[in-house]
């Protein structure tokens, strides 16, 4: 009687094993591994989904999160194993969470394409956002032109124009165009706390928001109207911050936000940084640096 048991325990054992194995090895899957830094947390609301384009066609490639370090809650997907051989392309977006669209949305961070059994991922590709911001040049100008002309708070504004000797204004931020799905982003970093100038797709027009600003335009920012990305902070402070306020010794950022937006703080693409000096004057221009390759995320793809 134990001989029976302990051979129908054993035969139980082996086809559990012979199973499992038989699941694992099946020919028609196929594991797809990805290799992602630089990425950061999306929040509740979206996630990361990546996609493989098989003969034109995207096909879903698993979604994963990031958390605050930056690291995927997944690195290996289990997918049909002629998706991944037929694949010429990656591509990863950014997706509402939950999401009840099957197809990829309009928000594309990075994608490559495949050479052999990998792929490199970057921003520059045509199936991401297609540019690198390598060229991305910027100057910014401190003032507060909508304060009806005190002279008691220009440093508590700042505008992303030039100003010449003759006081005429020009664009001060040299862009790439981006996808409709993409747009930049004006900030000041005010005690640790960035408050935003406002959304745009252009240079040369006002940006979305006007919301710390006052009414009037003052000289020396000429005429009625400045169609120029920029804030003044002379209002509605957020909670923890008083304005008027003096942005000398703060951080002002340009950065590239999805469209819909993830967060009411910057995005992880920051190509254009620039610290004021403490003896930075009002009405004159200051270059930004260049701080797209340190935070352009990069990856590989393996199959």
């Amino acid at each position: 009687m134990k001989n029976s048991f302990l051979l129908s325990t054993l035969l139980i054992l082996f086809l559990a094993f012979t199973s499992c194995k038989k699941d694992n090895d099946d020919p028609a899957k196929k594991e797809l591994k990805i290799a992602i830094s630089g990425l950061e947390d999306l929040g509740d609301n979206f996630a990361y989904e990546g996609w493989l384009i098989v003969n034109g066609k995207a096909v879903s490639a698993g979604v994963f999160d990031v958390d605050s370090s930056g690291t995927l809650s997944q690195t290996s997907f289990s997918l049909e194993a002629s998706d991944i051989n037929n694949a010429s392309a990656y591509v990863l977006t950014i997706e509402q969470n939950p999401d009840t669209d099957p197809s990829p949305s309009t928000v594309h961070i990075l994608a490559g394409d495949f050479s052999k059994n990998s792929a490199s991922l970057t921003v520059n590709h045509s199936s991401a956002i297609g540019t690198d911001f390598a060229t991305a040049t910027g100057k910014y100008t401190l003032g507060t032109p909508t304060d009806g002309g005190n002279d008691d708070n220009e440093k508590s504004g700042v505008w992303w124009i030039s100003v010449d000797q003759n006081n005429d204004v020009t664009a001060g931020l040299t862009l790439p165009p981006l996808p409709s799905s993409w747009k930049y982003e004006g900030w000041a970093v005010i005690d640790g706390s960035p408050v935003s100038t406002g959304t745009f797709t252009s240079a040369n027009g006002a940006d979305s928001s006007n919301s710390h600003s006052g009414e009037l335009i003052s000289e020396p920012f000429t005429g009625t109207f400045i169609p120029y990305p920029g804030e003044d902070f002379l209002y509605n402070a957020p909670t923890g911050l008083t304005f008027p306020t003096e942005l000398t010794g703060k951080t002002v950022v340009i950065s590239v936000e999805p469209n819909p937006d993830n967060s009411s703080a910057p995005f992880l693409l920051k190509p254009l940084v620039g610290n004021i000096s403490e003896t930075a004057e009002s009405f004159k221009p200051y270059s930004m640096t260049n701080n797209a390759v340190a935070t352009n995320p990069t990856g590989t793809i393996s199959r």
